[in-house]
């Protein structure tokens, strides 16, 4: 069995001397949003640094004929990949850059070359057509498609990971896009490793994921101040190093987060790169220069600050005040934790004792009860609680602003280190220019939360619970399994409540707060449920749901209406608004009461984003005109489908039938598998999916 391995950037893996086949015995896609932004994130914080290369890890292929390419292990990645790239081609108006990425995606063909045109990665079976037609050939089509439309789980996660991918692509600026772009192909890196042997693959992947147990972070680090000790200190300092850092968990990457919080803490650096180099050039280097150094650090840092990030990552169990857990238990609810080192800073400065506690610091033993030698009458020796409160009050109050306008993760890193030198200068809240919001961040928040919500169930779940705790007053308990339900169903029947609603209006209202609710019951159960009573009734099952006034209230509403949707929007955005501080500018205007086009104007959010396009909206802006047809011409099975724009926003086809959607007329005529780019303009040629890509593009 031969094997060969290489690493290649992505600019010459995605060529002609590879063609990727994913088997059919192989799982299906299943990346979910949470990892395709993570991977946009990554990227994204990695191409500023654009000389620097970024691993993504590696690839396990079995070598076919004509450079095929069986995929063992890997397919997420190349599957993510192909998405990214794809929507960087779609977001692209130079028609060269367009060219070059086009050409990452698919390959065009050599007839003096003998090479077949050919996307450069095909899917199992059951995928590869759906993704050619959707992804390869252009992401319009797949932004049209509804969850009846899609066949498979596959299918669906390809859908919403292009969704997440568009709207993070598309909020960033022109030039620093094509920058993104630029490194992705020259810089991002996968190690190719080759056989001609499907079963030597399979060893080789056993033996790439075999887990030993390898040297954590908190080992090297160990090793390395112990080392700077006198022998007589030596046997004692390292269990005490041990009794420290064994509550943390078994978890490497838990235990790596935390030295990393601790890296930004003592250096005010916002990142940081190889963590066990950085860590001992900028942490540990000048603190073990003798033993009384080394012991300072063990004692006054690194205690102190492991029982911060404890306390950080579950506050309930601590025995701190209820109403700094209230803020740690807020906290929690984000799903990025860049906040977490501000957070041990904060806790760290404000219990004198930290240092010292054992278990007595915690409710219950488990994880907590390691420490040796810890007295059961240990009390937390707190201080100046108002001031702690006032900065966990201040980094929740930032990091729900910085979410909302989806800055990077650097941009809220650098934010968190400045914020932590300033606290250390002993700086008073108001002094410290990063936890104060401006008005045109202000604005920008709000703008967003009155439009379309990101995909992320997470920060949809943090908004609703936001609006309805001030609604309540305080904090409320949270069942294990809360849900955000849409009040208006993806599917409507003709014996629907919503069936009079303009198919726009259930559009518009689709991914907008005002239509989204806290609850416990499963989606399941009302997914095909398209009554808004029943639907309402399911929702309020459960008491533990009805928790959430903003819940609870809709047993007062009998009918649901799209004026009740924007009564409930309106008051969802004033209590998130008066929750974080945001309602009113500097000359006190009050800025929830502004409509979102108003909003949106005055901060230059003009970017395109991955909202489903209508007809009418197509109409209004004059791309289409009422009256001009469309074909689909089907040479192979001797067919040709003719489609009217009418007047209202709707396909015409021959026999009168009118269809909502390009998607909805090509599925009724021609199968499940046709969608929005089947439809020429019958006077030019041009497909309909460009006309939608230029509308999307107009938006900027």
């Amino acid at each position: 069995m031969g094997i060969k391995a290489t690493e290649q950037p992505l600019g010459k893996i995605f060529t002609s001397d590879y063609r990727f086949v994913v088997p059919a015995f192989q799982r299906a896609y299943t990346w979910q949003t949470e990892n395709m932004r993570q991977l946009v994130e990554d990227l994204r914080d990695a191409s500023a640094n654009p000389k620097t290369p970024y691993f993504l890890g590696s690839l396990i292929l079995v070598r076919d004929e004509d450079n095929r390419f069986q995929v063992i292990d890997g397919q997420q990645r190349l599957v993510s990949l192909t998405i990214i790239i794809a929507v960087l081609r779609d977001l692209e108006d130079d028609e060269d850059l367009v060219e070059s990425l086009d050409d990452l995606i698919m390959e065009h063909g050599d007839k003096l070359r003998g090479i077949k045109a050919e996307p450069r990665l095909r899917l199992r079976d059951r995928d590869a057509e759906f993704f050619r037609d959707n992804i390869q050939a252009g992401v319009e089509a797949v932004l049209d498609l509804r969850e009846a439309d899609l066949a498979t789980s596959a299918q669906w996660n390809i859908k919403l990971n292009t969704k997440q991918a568009y709207d993070m692509l598309a909020d960033m600026e022109v030039e620093d896009r094509r920058r993104f772009a630029s490194y992705l192909v020259n810089q991002v890196t996968l190690v190719m490793v080759i056989t001609d042997d499907l079963a030597g693959a399979h060893r080789i992947f056993d033996v790439m994921n075999m887990r030993g147990v390898p040297l954590t972070a908190s080992d090297v680090f160990k090793a390395k101040a112990v080392a700077s000790l006198s022998s007589a200190s030596r046997d004692a300092y390292a269990s005490r190093w041990d009794d420290i850092v064994e509550p943390l968990g078994d978890d490497p990457q838990k235990t790596e987060q935390f030295f990393r919080s601790l890296y930004m803490i003592v250096t005010y650096k916002a990142e940081c790169g190889q963590l066990i180099t950085d860590f001992q050039s900028d942490v540990l280097k000048s603190r073990l220069q003798g033993s009384d150094e080394v012991i300072e650090f063990i004692d006054k840092v690194l205690a102190p600050y492991a029982n911060a990030w404890r306390m950080v990552e579950r506050p309930t169990e601590s025995r701190l005040p209820d109403d700094v857990v209230g803020r740690l238990v807020a906290l929690n609810d984000y799903p990025a934790d860049d906040w977490k080192p501000v957070a041990m800073w904060a806790l760290a400065h404000s219990i004198r004792n930290l240092g010292a506690l054992g278990p007595a610091a915690f409710t219950g033993g488990g994880a907590h009860s390691h420490a040796r030698g810890s007295k059961a009458d240990e009390t937390l020796d707190l201080h100046d609680l108002d001031r702690l409160n006032g900065v966990l009050g201040a980094l929740e109050r930032v990091s729900g602003i910085d979410m909302l306008n989806h800055q990077t993760t650097l941009y809220r890193r650098t934010r968190f280190a400045s914020a932590i030198r300033d606290l250390d200068k002993r700086r008073t809240l108001q002094q410290i220019r990063w936890f104060n919001i401006s008005d045109d961040e202000r604005r920008r928040a709000l703008a967003h939360l009155r439009g379309e919500l990101p995909l992320n169930d997470a920060v949809r779940r943090l908004l609703l619970i936001r609006a309805n705790e001030q609604q309540d007053g305080g904090r409320i308990t949270r069942p294990r399994s809360l849900r955000v339900l849409r009040l208006v169903p993806e599917h409507v029947g003709k014996n629907s409540s919503f069936a009079s609603w303009p198919e726009s209006v259930r559009d518009y209202w689709a991914e907008r707060i005002g239509n989204l609710v806290l609850s416990q019951t499963a989606e399941k159960q009302v997914e095909r449920v398209d009554d808004y009573g029943k639907r309402r009734d399911q929702m309020l099952t459960h008491a533990s749901s009805r928790r959430f006034p903003l819940t609870a209230r809709l047993a007062d509403i009998a009918e649901l209406t799209p004026k009740t949707l924007e009564w409930r929007q309106d008051e969802t955005v004033r209590l998130i608004a008066d929750y974080w501080n945001i309602r009113y500018d500097a000359e006190h205007v009050d800025l929830s009461q502004l409509s979102e086009e108003h909003l949106t104007e005055v901060t230059r959010i003009r970017r395109p984003s991955s909202r489903r396009v209508t007809i009418a909206q197509v109409l209004d802006a004059g791309l289409l005109v009422s009256g001009e047809t469309f074909e689909w011409v089907r040479p192979r099975k001797g067919e040709r489908w003719v489609a009217t724009i009418t007047d209202d926003g709707k396909m015409r086809m021959e026999d009168g039938t009118e269809y909502p959607s390009p998607t909805a007329a090509a599925r009724a005529v021609g199968g499940s598998s046709a969608g929005l780019n089947v439809w020429k303009r019958t006077s030019n040629g041009q497909k309909l999916s460009d006309i939608w890509k230029t509308y999307r593009l107009k938006e900027k």
